[in-house]
């Protein structure tokens, strides 16, 4: 512990969100080792303002001249200089600025693409809390990891967990290395004792109460439909190249065990802590060092018991669709993100029913083609093409 700390100038993509906030509180409990270097927010705007004021960024991103104007007048007015950018371009710039060590990626879906991506290939140190840019480019996005020479740490508790949990060397492969397979656990969300009658009236406001994990809207309903989970499969088959065959889902309702990996010798390592974002922050944040993320630790005795179970893929189609799209291959994840996307934006919105938002989702990989990965604009193209029969859809429902 002798040797001089290096400053890391961090941006964060989604400063506003539930990953944003936690990773600020991290950032700011080590003011020797990190410094806020960039900030975004997409509709949070007056949050984002008391960010800049806390935490004295370089640069802030906002989506429009007009928040931007705005946002400057603000911080003029307290004195506070910050150089306040906009829209795509913006969160670009400061993903892929020289200055910048360290790229928290934790805007929520498709958005987050083109930033994560950008940061990528400016070989930055990647935290990706966005699932959805590699859901959707997965091939493309680990090619561009591997190019440029970017070190991705996954933020997903449960990819967190899997990665402290394998091998130092997997990337030359699971099978190589003595791994049988990834157990990948769900808290089954807050309807997983649920009736199809008690499904068929869920409300937002209830999907959006997650029993164990404080979260974003959108994130909190896809915990609900078991579709987070699904995502978080396809996520895991990139991140650690592994087939779909070689990652089962297992209900784990306390969220302690965030994620097991079962070796070929009858081992299996499992990575444990309170359900706080914070955790897996922090140790991507620091590795390979740890520093403290300000979570409280575990109490065995209070937890006491662990259960667990599998899947309902019946109540729970999302998991299945999500499955046969990692197994598909091709654009067909990109188009089940871009349609659950949608459905449940409409979910939210009071437009569709609950049970509705997979029912739509595979609507729409009935009618769109699935194709090979080619390009970045193929992937986007598939991204479109399943938005818009998606809103057909609902707009002749």
């Amino acid at each position: 512990m002798g040797s001089a700390v290096t400053m890391q100038r961090v941006t964060v993509l989604g400063a506003t969100g539930s990953i944003g906030l936690s990773t600020l509180d991290v950032l700011a409990r080590h003011p020797e080792q990190y410094r806020v270097f960039a900030l975004t927010a997409h509709s949070r705007l007056a949050e984002l303002e008391q960010l800049c004021l806390q935490h004295r960024p370089q640069f802030a991103v906002v989506p429009t001249e007009a928040a931007a104007k705005h946002l400057r007048g603000g911080l003029q007015a307290a004195g506070v200089s910050v150089d306040v950018l906009v829209g795509e371009a913006g969160l670009c710039a400061v993903a892929e600025h020289a200055e910048v060590d360290c790229v928290m990626a934790a805007i929520v879906g498709a958005a987050g693409l083109l930033p994560t991506l950008a940061a990528v290939r400016a070989g930055k140190k990647v935290l990706l809390a966005n699932k959805e840019a590699l859901v959707m480019s997965g091939a493309l996005f680990m090619r561009a990891v591997r190019e440029h020479g970017a070190q991705l740490l996954p933020i997903d508790s449960e990819h967190n967990a899997i990665f402290q949990c394998l091998p130092a060397d997997y990337a030359r492969g699971l099978s190589a290395t003595g791994v049988r397979r990834i157990l990948l656990t769900a808290s089954g969300g807050p309807f997983r004792e649920w009736t199809p009658e008690q499904l068929a009236r869920v409300t937002p406001a209830q999907a959006c109460a997650h029993p164990n994990w404080s979260m974003g809207r959108k994130i909190s309903v896809d915990s609900a439909s078991l579709m987070n989970k699904g995502l978080e499969l396809i996520e895991a088959c990139w991140l650690f190249d592994a087939c779909p065959e070689q990652v089962e889902v297992v209900v784990h309702p306390q969220s302690v065990i965030h994620s097991l990996v079962d070796y070929v010798d009858g081992s299996v390592l499992a990575q444990m802590g309170n359900p706080d974002m914070r955790t897996p922050i922090a140790h991507a944040l620091a590795w390979p060092a740890r520093i403290d993320s300000g979570v409280a630790p575990l109490d065995l005795l209070q937890v006491a018991h662990l259960d667990f179970a599998a899947p309902d893929m019946q109540r729970f189609p999302c998991l299945r669709l999500a499955r046969e799209a990692a197994q598909a291959g091709g654009t067909a994840p990109a188009l089940i993100n871009a349609a659950n996307e949608v459905a449940v934006e409409a979910f939210l919105a009071e437009r569709l029913a609950f049970m509705h938002i997979p029912q739509l989702v595979e609507r729409v990989l009935e009618q769109v083609a699935t194709r090979p990965v080619t390009s970045l604009e193929c992937v986007l193209e598939a991204d479109r093409q399943a938005r818009e029969a998606a809103q057909r859809h609902l707009a002749s429902a």
